[in-house]
C-alpha cells in the first residue's frame, strides 16, 4: 500500500512557506522567501476563495520597520529596506528596541562597535538589556551630535539592511520563479483539494459504520444469533447468517461481504444482552445527519474551505498581531550624517598620507571624515586621487594635497611641468573634472616629467596672470630670465598637452 515509501513532500493545508519563508542556495536560482503574517495570509486565502484581489507584505518576527514599495510581490529583483526600531530616551541615550530581519542583538552589536572603531560614530558605552524584548542603550560622547546619531546609525551599522527576495518554488519537478501571491493561490486551491479528499474519506468511514451498524441491529432484533445455536462447523455458521440477512438485504447499501458476516460472529454475548433499540437508533440517526452534512460540505467545497479558514484564524489568530510596521523609508546620505573626527597627516617626501598618526615626521593636514577623498600632486607631473585611510601611499614627493568637496571639485589649478621626453616646459590651465580613485592622471606630455609650478585657486579672477621663469645657469639661453604671460591661456582639459614655455630646463618659477 506504499506505507513504506517515503514521501517526496508532506501535504500541508496551510501556507507554510510563506508563513515561514524559506531560504535556498543553487546555481542560478538563489530563493529568498520573506516570512509573512499568520492573519494576513488567512484573510487572502479568504479573499482568493470568494474570487477577491488580495495583496500580502511580509511581517518579521523581530519587528522593525519596512518599506515595501519596491516589494514587487517578492518577486526576483524585489528590493525591501527594514530598519531597527530606535527611540531616543534622553538627550545621550538611545535604545534599539526592534531588530531588523535577519539580524540579532549580537551581530547588530558588533556592527555598532565596527562603526565605532573606524571613528564613524561617537558612542561612550554599549549596554544589552534584552531579556523578552529587545533593548540595546546607546549611551554618546559628550562631542556627538544627538540630532544626526539615529540617521549615523541608519548609515553605517546594520540598523538599516537591504533584503532582495526571490521567491522560486518547484512546480512539477521544475523550478518557476513566481510572486507570492500566486504561491498563496496555488497553495490556497491545494488545500481545497486536500479538504476534498478528507471529506470523501470521511464519507467513506462514515458509510463503512452505518453498514457496519445496519448489519449489527438485525444481527440481534432478528435475533439471527440463534440460527447458528445448532450449527456444527464453521461454514454452516456463515451460511445460517447469510440466510438470516436474506430477508433485510434490501434495506441495506452495499453487498455483504464475508468480512461483514465474520465480524458478527465476534459480537459477545454481554453486547447482545445490554442492547439498547432506542440508543441504536439515536446513533444510527446521528451517523445519517453527520453524513448528510459531509456530503453537503463537499458539495460545497468552496464555502467549506472558506470556514475551515476562518475557524483556524479565530483559533489561533489573537496572538498573532502584526509586528513590523510599514514606511517609506528616505535614502540618507552618508556624506550629510558622517561627522569630521579624524585628523589627516602627509609625510611629503615619502609620499604617505595617515589618520591620527602621531609620528613626528608626518604633517597635519585638516580634520577629515571617514568617507573623504584626497587629490594629490606630485613631483613627477601626476595626480591621484584616494579615499582616507589609516595609512596610505600616494606617491612620493607630494607637492600639493587637499580633500575633495562633497560637491565636486571645482577649482582652477595652473601648472608649469618640465617634459622629460622632450626638456621643453610646458604651461596650462585646467579643472580636474571627474576622476577614478586609486588611478594615476599624467598632466605631462610623458612620464616621468618634472612639475615646476603649482597653482589653485576657487575662481577665475584669482589664477596667477604671469610668472617670472628663471632658466638654467648652465642652459645655452642667452636671457636666463622672463616674464611668461598666463593670461592668455584658455582653461582647457586635464589631459592637454599646454603652451611652450621654454625649450630650456627651468631652475625656478614665481608669481610675477
Amino acid at each position: 500500500d506504499g506505507r513504506s515509501n517515503e514521501p517526496v513532500a508532506l501535504p500541508a493545508k496551510f501556507p507554510i512557506t510563506l508563513l515561514e519563508g524559506a531560504e535556498g542556495i543553487a546555481v542560478g536560482l538563489t530563493t529568498k522567501i520573506l516570512p509573512h503574517n499568520f492573519n494576513d495570509l488567512c484573510r487572502a486565502s479568504i479573499n482568493h476563495l470568494q474570487g477577491k484581489t488580495f495583496r500580502i507584505r511580509p511581517d518579521f518576527p523581530s519587528g522593525g520597520i519596512a518599506d515595501f514599495s519596491a516589494y514587487h510581490d517578492g518577486e526576483r529583483g524585489a528590493k525591501v529596506k527594514v530598519r531597527a526600531k530606535i527611540e531616543q530616551r534622553s538627550k545621550h541615550q538611545f535604545a534599539i528596541t526592534e531588530l531588523p530581519f535577519g539580524s540579532t542583538t549580537l551581530s547588530l552589536k558588533a556592527s555598532i562597535e565596527a562603526a565605532i572603531a573606524k571613528g564613524k560614530l561617537k558612542v561612550k558605552r554599549i549596554e544589552d538589556m534584552t531579556s523578552e524584548t529587545v533593548e540595546i542603550l546607546l549611551e554618546l560622547s559628550s562631542t556627538a551630535d544627538p540630532d544626526k546619531f539615529i540617521d549615523q546609525l541608519y548609515v553605517f551599522t546594520d540598523c538599516e539592511v537591504t533584503l532582495s527576495p526571490a521567491a522560486c518554488v518547484i512546480i512539477d519537478d521544475k523550478p518557476n520563479f513566481m510572486g507570492v501571491s500566486e504561491i498563496l493561490r496555488r497553495s490556497v486551491d491545494r488545500t481545497r483539494a486536500l479538504l476534498g479528499q478528507e471529506l470523501e474519506i470521511r464519507i467513506g468511514e462514515l458509510a463503512d459504520q452505518w453498514h457496519a451498524d445496519s448489519l449489527e441491529r438485525i444481527f440481534i432484533e432478528e435475533r439471527i444469533y440463534r440460527r447458528i445455536e445448532a450449527a456444527k462447523t464453521w461454514e454452516a455458521v456463515l451460511h445460517e447468517i447469510r440466510e438470516g440477512l436474506k430477508p433485510h438485504l434490501k434495506t441495506l447499501r452495499r453487498e455483504v461481504t464475508d468480512d461483514d458476516i465474520t465480524r458478527l460472529t465476534e459480537i459477545r454475548i454481554k453486547r447482545i444482552s445490554a442492547y439498547n433499540r432506542f440508543k441504536a437508533d439515536e446513533a444510527m440517526k446521528a451517523l445519517e445527519k453527520e453524513l448528510a452534512q459531509v456530503k453537503h460540505d463537499l458539495a460545497h467545497l468552496t464555502d467549506y474551505t472558506i470556514a475551515w479558514f476562518e475557524r483556524l484564524q479565530e483559533k489561533f489568530g489573537k496572538g498573532h498581531k502584526r509586528r513590523t510596521t510599514s514606511d517609506e523609508i528616505e535614502q540618507i546620505s552618508a556624506a550629510s550624517v558622517v561627522v569630521a573626527n579624524q585628523k589627516l597627516h602627509v609625510q611629503r617626501a615619502e609620499g604617505f598620507i595617515a589618520l591620527n598618526t602621531r609620528k613626528d615626521d608626518f604633517e597635519y593636514v585638516q580634520d577629515v571624515t571617514p568617507l573623504d577623498d584626497v587629490v594629490a600632486f606630485l613631483g613627477d607631473a601626476t595626480v591621484k586621487m584616494v579615499k582616507v585611510a589609516e595609512k596610505v601611499f600616494i606617491g612620493k614627493d607630494i607637492q600639493h594635497l587637499h580633500v575633495v568637496p562633497k560637491d565636486g571639485d571645482d577649482r582652477y589649478y595652473t601648472v608649469i611641468y618640465q617634459d622629460k621626453e622632450t626638456g621643453k616646459a610646458f604651461a596650462k590651465r585646467f579643472q580636474l573634472g571627474g576622476m577614478t580613485r586609486d588611478k594615476v592622471y599624467n598632466l605631462a606630455a610623458s612620464e616621468g616629467s618634472k612639475l615646476v609650478f603649482f597653482d589653485e585657486t576657487k575662481n577665475v579672477e584669482s589664477m596667477p596672470k604671469a610668472v617670472t621663469i628663471y632658466l638654467s645657469g648652465r642652459c645655452s639661453a642667452r636671457v636666463k630670465d622672463f616674464i611668461f604671460d598666463l593670461s592668455e591661456l584658455s582653461i582647457g582639459a586635464r589631459g592637454n598637452k599646454g603652451a611652450l614655455v621654454t625649450q630650456y630646463p627651468i631652475r625656478d618659477v614665481k608669481r610675477a
